[in-house]
Formats: C-alpha cells, structure tokens, sequence
C-alpha cells in the first residue's frame, strides 16, 4: 500500500503533505488522547508559537483587539462622526452592495441608534451605478439634506466622486479595506489599513474586512464621545452586540481567519446564537438552520442570500433586514432574499455554462480572461471563483456591453500568491481600465469597448510568474491520517474547537484510508455520493460536491474496479439522521494500491 504522504499526485493533481509533523494515527482513535493536544497541534501546524497556544485556543477581543489610534486618519474619522452625533447632523452611510458593504452599513447605523441618533442607508444599483460611490450620488445625498457621508466597503479609489463632493461641499469619511493608490481621494479621512502610507503596526491588519474596520471606528468614536462627557452617568454602548454583522461580513468576504478575524468571528457566532438581531434571526430561519449558526452557514447559507440582492434584485434589502427591527418585516425580507438566492443560480449556470466554453476555445493561459455578451453581472464573481477552483490559476469574468456605453463589467478571483487586485490597479494607471481595483484574493474592474486583447497581454506578461510559482507549490496539505474507525462524531468535535476556520486560517483536513468504495453513485446534478470501508471493518458516508465531471469524480465513480483509495477532505457531522454520525466532504483522492 502506498503511505499517505508518499503521495506525488493525487486524481486532482497534487501532492500530498502534512501541513505540521508526522500525525498519522492509523487505527488509532485521536480523540481519545486529549482534544486539547489535537488541537495543540493544529495551532503549531497554523504558524502559533507554542508561547501563544493559550490565548489561540479560545481567542478573545481582549487578547487581539488593537488600539484603533493606530490607523491613520482613525482619530480624525472619530472626532468628525461624533461632532455629527452630538449636533444631530444629518448623517448617510453609504455600503457597496455585496455583504460585506451591508453588514458595514448596518453596523453604522445601529451604532448610531445605540448613541442616539439616526443615519440614512445608501445602497448603490449594481447593474445602474456600479461599484463604489459615484460623485452625482453623493452629491444628491447632500442636496438631500445629509451633512456627513460615510462610505464604507467602498472609496479608497474613487477620486472622480469624492472630489465632485468636495466641491460641492458635502463632507465623506471612507472606511474601506480595498487596495490605494499612492495618491489618495479628497475625504475628511480615509480610514484603510492597506494605505500605502500607513504604519507597520497597523498595516499588519490589512487582511481585516470594512466591516471590521468599522468596528474599530465605533469604538474609537464611543471613547471620543465618552471623553467628551456625552454620556452623562450612563454607560457607553455595549459594542459587543454588534459583532453578529462583523462575524457575517468577514466570512462573507473571505477573509483570512487569522488573529483578530478569528476573534472577531469567534464571539460574533455566539451572540448571533443569542438571535438579538431580529434581520439575522429571521435570515436564520428561512435558511432553515435549526441550530446554532457555524462559519460553513455564514459563508454558504446567509451570506449568498444577502448577496443575491446586490447582484439580480434590490441592493438595499441586505441593509434593510440587517437594520430593522419589526419581525414581520424582516419574515418577508428573508423570504425575499431567498426567492432571489434560487433564482440566482439559475442566471449562474447560464454564465457558467458560457464561461465554460470560452475557457475551452482559449487555450492555455496563465490567467484566464473569459468575456461574453449577455452575461448577468451580478453573478460573474461566483462563477471566476468557479473556474478558478477547475482551473488553479486566477480566473477574470467580463460581461461585455453591461451599460449603454458599450463597457464590460469584470470580477475577478485569485489563487493565494498571486496580488490579482494589485495587478488591476497598475493596468487602471496603464490606461487599460475605465476603473478597477480590489485586493490579492478579489477585484472589479470596467474596461472600455477594444480593450480586452490589451488586458489579457498586460495581466499574462505581468502575473505569469507569481502564477507559475504558485502552482507549482500548489499541495495537498494533510492535518492527520486514520482508519474508517476513527471517523466520529468525537473526533470532528476535538477538530472544531481550534476554529473558526476560514481563509488564511484552514480546517483540519483528514485523510482516510485505504478504503474500498462499497457504494458510489450521483446524487443531484454533479454531486458523488460513497460509503468507503477499511481493513478495520468499519464504514462511513461520504460525499464529493460538484466532483462529476472531473477526473476526481469519474475515478470514484469507476470505483467498482477493485482499486483501494485514501480519501481526503473535511470531517463533517451528518445530524439529519436519528443519531448524529460523522461523514467525509471530499476535496482529492488518490490510489492506495
């Protein structure tokens, strides 16, 4: 039998490794051990020092929670909002349209009603105005009586707009967490710690979403307004009831998982299982989550619904459910958002299917640039993330004639090593783009009518490098190996408690094996389905999503061949049965024999 790790390439191409030191525990039962040294381990195999271990194992906003002083403009933003608050200026906040931009929005304009007063939400049009706020938008805003705009998820490059508010004297705070340029947009205070000029100290921070930042600035804001005696006698608000919004914005937007995040996160799942916010409660239930929430419902379940609305229905449904606080309100918001959830995935596939066969007709390229007519925009971010998975190498989605001006509208994915948001804006400065910008992992950008050959030229002479090396150090990496038997509800739980997990942060992947594959078959449209059993005689379900049509998915599904695999994925609890039991998501496979 082949060991695990001697494993050069595997039915999806790589090779397999362990992620820390050896942890193959054959048919042993790990569990049994201690779960506090299995998930010892797995915070060593994440980078923790072993120094560190304590305050990782159960991170907390007192152990990871920086002074928001250190970020440029922080303090400035802080005096200027709390000015607004105790004169009873009219303030607007104005969110991109994706979850992020929504649970920042939110998150404002609770704040702002725990300290007294009230803002108005802005949401922009996807497919009429386009990402970030637009100069006719904030100046409407202002002839409308607001005297603060505070955009958030949005601004760090949006010069034209900002300055057109200016002019017209409307005031902007920007809090966003996308990349800058060097020269910066006209604004009281642009509050980013992935500022150019910004600190070490605070730079380190840069993985953080808006949403998270605008947190930071509500606490900053609160211990200004409390320095200036604001609150009398009683006590500032209780910020930490917020955190449900910082939780689902920052897993929504993929961000890494690590340090604050992960704290963040960590406490925000507990107080949205305490359903103090009437929107999410209700968003909860029509997702038919019947317990309490994980990062997996935030990231598949809440989060795409909220999503939906930005991108084929009304942008401000997402801040609405997440601000209101009638429970029949927010039943049919939540209702609503999951009619368009359902029709989303129907105006993907079409894309997708599109995609598809424009990545066939390209060729090799290190970064695919795929561009077509009739594609709905607001789902060409799903689908880049799509081909980026099939194909390991950062993947641009384009609709083309999105507005009246004949431009394409693009999303963008990225595969990690690879700055895809960086590369956007230096082909924005090389005149390429209309507009553009984003971060490593994620970008947007519009680009004019005969532009296309231009910017597939740039992005592969500019990334064909940082793509090849990625890939080539492209592995399979392991967390531990063991027999059918170990697989058990005990074990999945021991692996949980070193969550959350996520991006830059990732769950324990388990190897199992050798297994023959007793029972395979498809289940929905592209989905494998086996139950595996050891040479220790026991058994256990698992399933491959969207395998099929993959050489993965076929060797599984030709499995009746005799050969033995290991099967690597995530250990999951399956609790639809009358028992809860543990089962295996499947990410690779590879012959054992």
């Amino acid at each position: 039998m082949i060991p695990v790790t001697a494993i050069d390439r595997s039915l999806s191409g790589h090779a397999w490794r362990w992620r820390g030191g050896n942890m193959d525990f054959g048919n042993a039962a790990p569990h049994l051990t201690s779960g506090d040294d299995l998930v010892d381990q797995l915070l060593l195999s994440r980078g923790v020092d072993r120094s560190e271990l304590e305050r990782h194992r159960r991170p907390t906003l007192r152990e990871f929670l920086p002074d928001p002083s250190i970020f440029r403009d922080m303090d400035k933003a802080a005096a200027r909002l709390a000015d607004a608050i105790t004169t009873r200026e009219a303030i607007a906040v104005y969110g991109d349209y994706d979850v992020d931009g929504a649970t920042s929005a939110a998150l404002l304009i609770r704040f702002l009603n725990l300290c007294g007063t009230t803002a108005r939400a802005y949401i922009p049009d996807r497919l009429l105005e386009g990402y970030g706020p637009t100069g006719e938008a904030l100046v409407r805003l202002g002839t409308e009586g607001a005297k603060l705009v505070v955009t958030v998820d949005c601004g760090a490059m949006a010069h034209d707009a900002l300055a057109m508010a200016a002019r017209a004297g409307v005031e902007v705070i920007v809090v966003d967490h996308h990349k800058c340029a060097a020269e910066l947009p006209m604004a009281v205070a642009l509050v980013n710690p992935n500022r150019l000029d910004e600190s070490d100290e605070a730079a380190a921070f840069g993985h953080l979403a808006a949403v998270g930042m605008a947190f930071l600035l509500a606490i900053a804001t609160a211990r200004e307004l409390r320095r200036r005696g604001y609150f009398g006698a009683n006590a500032p608000p209780d910020l930490m009831v917020l955190l449900d919004l910082v939780a689902l914005g920052t897993v929504a937007d993929v961000a890494q998982l690590r340090g604050l995040n992960r704290a963040l996160v960590a406490q925000g799942l507990k107080i949205m299982a305490r359903r103090d916010n009437v929107g999410l409660a209700a968003l909860i239930d029509a997702s038919r989550i019947n317990r309490q929430p994980t990062c997996s419902d935030l990231g598949f379940a809440l989060g795409p619904r909220i999503n939906a609305a930005g991108r084929i229905g009304d942008s401000s449904l997402g801040v609405r459910l997440l601000t209101t606080d009638d429970p029949d309100e927010a039943a049919t918001i939540a209702a609503r958002l999951s009619t368009l959830n359902d029709e989303r995935r129907g105006i993907e596939q079409v894309v997708q299917e599109g995609a598809e066969a424009c990545l066939a007709a390209a060729g090799d390229t290190c970064v695919p640039v795929l561009a077509g007519a009739g594609w709905h925009p607001g789902v060409i971010g799903i689908v880049a993330g799509r081909i980026k998975e099939k194909t390991g190498k950062p993947v641009l989605i384009i609709a083309l004639d999105a507005d009246e001006a004949g431009h394409g509208k693009g999303s963008g994915r990225s595969i990690a090593g690879v700055d895809l948001g960086a590369a956007v804006i230096a082909a924005r400065a090389a005149g390429l783009l209309v507009a553009g910008g984003g971060h490593a992992m994620a970008c947007g950008l519009t680009i004019a009518p005969g532009q296309l050959d231009a910017l597939r030229a740039f992005l592969n002479e500019r990334l064909a490098h940082d793509v090849a090396h990625a890939r080539t150090a492209q592995t399979m990496l392991l967390d531990l190996s063991l027999a059918p038997g170990g697989l058990t509800p005990d074990l999945v739980n021991s692996l949980d408690a070193a969550g959350p997990f996520g991006i830059g942060w990732p769950g324990p992947r388990v190897a199992i094996g050798p297994v023959r594959l007793i029972k395979v078959d498809m289940v929905g449209t592209d989905h494998v389905r086996m139950v595996a059993a050891g040479n220790d005689g026991r058994s256990f379900k698992a399933i491959a999503f969207r395998a099929a049509p993959t050489e993965l998915g076929q060797a599984l599904l030709n499995a009746h061949k005799g050969r033995k695999f290991w099967l690597a994925g995530r250990a999951k609890i399956d609790d639809w049965a009358s028992r809860p039991a543990a089962e295996l998501h499947v990410e690779d496979a590879a012959f054992a024999d």
